[in-house]
């Protein structure tokens, strides 16, 4: 979430960024302001009551020690009056700091001003195209039936079994999952990124830490009895991880991955875009974090997008990319750029990627600070990204690949899955 003193020092700034995203948030940053200055007002009361209770205890002490008890009871009462005071004052504080976070919630990041306006992924700017886009040949079928056809993926037994968006791999299907998943992770751990195996379950303060509360509880599995949530996505534990921590400067980079199931209810998906692999409710994906320095963060972006294009090109995969408008902008990212891979039998670009820069978004809410130079502490900045989400890797790979004697394995992922062509 935003800070308080961002709000009070850059309104104006803020609300010509917030343009991009198509919306107000005068009125928002507004209140904040108006409930920061009771808030200072209320802070300001207590630390004199605070500072009087001491004067008068002292003065307490030495009455007594003068026999002065008559004297000594009337400032005890006094004493007893400011503290009561003083109670009511916390009760307001805390109100009041409870109702400026509840605005917080609601306000996004800020975009980064070189985010275009827009309203939908039709208006992101597509700023890099990459490889040829595969000729198929005459017979070529979409990846849903080339998984029945090869019997390597079976989505209705995983209706059976769960229901829509639960495909059973199972063959070579499953051993090329697992191959994907160890070949991301082998490349990132190649760049320095250390792996940590995070729970699939997080409460909920780790939800509101990096923002999926209060603004997709809609789209999460909760588990009402125990209140845990299935994660969307391995960035809610690996970022936690941060959560109420103090680095030094001397930490950063900080640079995790993590392979986890996912989870996502997707609620009101349907039609030909969620067929097959293209949107489901479970599904793999091998997620990279960093916790930069701020002076860092953007050439740290750069770095993990080259990274996610680096994986698509061993993968053999025609890709572009795309910086996402203020309109198709994630709640809490300051700048986003989506990598998609080309579909050849589905003649269209499905999103393998999101690599995002939060600033201080995630990291004010988690209060995730560092202290260098022996200066106040600061907030770091937290950056993330799919290196890769596998459902659409999958689907791109089987329909890019096939060939009448059957599909070819792209070279880099031959040692992982020990075959060349699933026949």
């Amino acid at each position: 979430m935003l800070e308080v003193s961002r709000i009070r020092e850059d309104k104006e700034l803020i609300a010509q960024r917030m343009q991009a995203r198509n919306i107000d948030v005068t009125s928002e940053m507004e209140q904040v302001i108006v409930l920061d200055e009771k808030r200072r007002s209320i802070k300001g009361q207590m630390d004199k009551q605070l500072a009087e209770q001491n004067a008068l205890a002292k003065s307490i002490g030495e009455l007594f020690k003068s026999g002065k008890g008559a004297e000594a009871n009337e400032l005890k009462q006094k004493v007893s009056a400011l503290k009561e005071n003083s109670s009511q004052l916390k009760d307001a504080l805390q109100k009041i700091e409870e109702e400026i976070q509840t605005i917080l919630y609601t306000i996004p990041n800020v975009p980064n001003e070189i985010v275009p306006k827009g309203k939908s992924d039709a208006d992101n700017e597509i700023i890099e195209n990459k490889g040829d886009i595969p000729a198929l040949h005459d017979a070529a079928i979409p990846h849903w039936e080339l998984a029945k056809k090869y019997n390597i993926i079976d989505f209705e037994l995983g209706v059976k079994i769960t229901g829509a968006g639960f495909p059973v791999y199972r063959g070579k299907g499953a051993q090329l999952q697992r191959a994907l998943i160890n070949f991301f992770i082998s490349e990132a751990i190649a760049k320095g990124y250390e792996e940590i195996i995070p729970p699939l379950v997080v409460n909920e303060a780790s939800g509101y830490g990096t923002g999926q509360l209060p603004d997709k509880e809609g789209q999460m599995y909760h588990c009402e009895v125990d209140d845990l949530y299935l994660i969307p996505t391995a960035e809610v534990p690996l970022t936690n991880i941060y959560r109420d921590v103090m680095l030094k400067d001397t930490d950063f980079p900080i640079k995790n991955v993590g392979y986890t199931p996912c989870f996502r209810r997707e609620a009101g998906s349907y039609g030909k875009d969620v067929r097959g692999l293209n949107r489901l409710h479970q599904f793999d994906k091998v997620e990279i974090l960093q916790i930069s320095h701020p002076s860092k963060s953007y050439e740290t972006l750069t770095t993990m997008v080259d990274h996610v294009k680096e994986l698509l090109e061993k993968l053999e995969l025609p890709y572009r990319v795309a910086k996402l408008c203020g309109g198709d902008l994630g709640f809490t990212s300051a700048l986003t750029y989506d990598l998609e891979v080309y579909s050849a039998a589905q003649e269209k670009w499905l999103e393998v990627s999101s690599i995002s820069n939060f600033e201080t978004y995630q990291a004010n809410r988690l209060k995730l600070r560092f202290k260098e130079n022996g200066e106040k502490p600061k907030l770091a900045h937290t950056l993330n990204g799919s290196a890769l989400a596998l459902p659409r890797i999958l689907a791109s790979l089987l329909e890019n690949n096939q060939t009448p004697e059957g599909i070819k394995i792209p070279k880099a992922l031959q040692p992982f899955c020990g075959f060349d062509i699933i026949k």
